[in-house]
């Protein structure tokens, strides 16, 4: 009579996967198990399972890879390297920007000191994310912080330059936003076909000037056809 089985432990992984472990360790017996589940999977066809992926064994368990993590955590931080640092063009108000003006009013101050302050802060690009290119900086100041919208549109031009919060950030494509919208850029953050895809990297610093819309009509043709339109500056 053959050997019974130990069943193996069912973890958890995500909210779409469970990971079968048959073993903490390596060996032929655990591996010969897991092969044999994956060859089932594939003949049972079980509803609601799309994909199996066979390993030789899970390396870490939560908590092995929690105390890994946290050390890496309180690991001392690298010394800082050169951040790159970026000049990016906006057109602010009118058409480009249509809540400059109501801005301005909440804080009590004219669509002139509102792109005053926006242009003399240097930003860091905190995070990139939600869509492609849309970048999240930090630095803006505190004169200009002010609580999103509170009716999001659901559809908001590509280049919009906005404020959040205690954020300001680029958004690259067209999509939905809560930000009150200061200006546009002809700047593509994120272009499919050119090099690089995406301009900037989370730690690049940030700072903007003003264009008037004849430039601005220019550069975003540049910028269409390719061309960084942001400059690069000097460290």
């Amino acid at each position: 009579m053959a050997a019974s089985l130990s069943p193996p432990r069912l973890l958890p992984s995500g909210d779409s996967a469970i990971t079968v472990e048959f073993s903490r360790h390596i060996d032929d017996a655990a591996n010969r198990r897991v092969l044999a589940l994956d060859r089932r999977l594939a003949r049972e066809r079980i509803a609601g399972v799309i994909e199996t992926v066979p390993t030789y064994r899970t390396q870490f368990d939560f908590e092995t890879l929690g105390k890994k993590l946290t050390e890496l955590a309180l690991a001392p931080l690298p010394p800082t390297e050169n951040a790159r640092r970026w000049r990016i063009p906006v057109a602010y108000g009118g058409e480009y920007g249509i809540d400059l003006e109501d801005f301005a009013k909440a804080l009590g101050i004219t669509p002139d000191d509102v792109v005053a302050r926006h242009v003399a802060s240097e930003y860091r690009v905190a995070m990139i994310g939600f869509s492609p290119g849309w970048s999240y900086l930090s630095g803006l100041h505190q004169s200009l912080q002010m609580s999103r919208r509170q009716n999001p549109r659901l559809l908001t031009p590509p280049g919009t330059i906005s404020i959040g919060g205690v954020q300001t950030g680029i958004q690259c494509l067209a999509g939905p936003s809560g930000w009150h919208l200061l200006g546009r850029t002809p700047v593509r953050t994120y272009q499919l076909h050119r090099d690089p895809i995406f301009l900037l990297e989370p730690g690049d610093r940030v700072m903007f000037c003003t264009v008037d819309a004849k430039t601005f009509a220019e550069q975003d043709r540049a910028a269409e056809h390719g061309e960084l339109v942001a400059e690069l500056m000097a460290a």
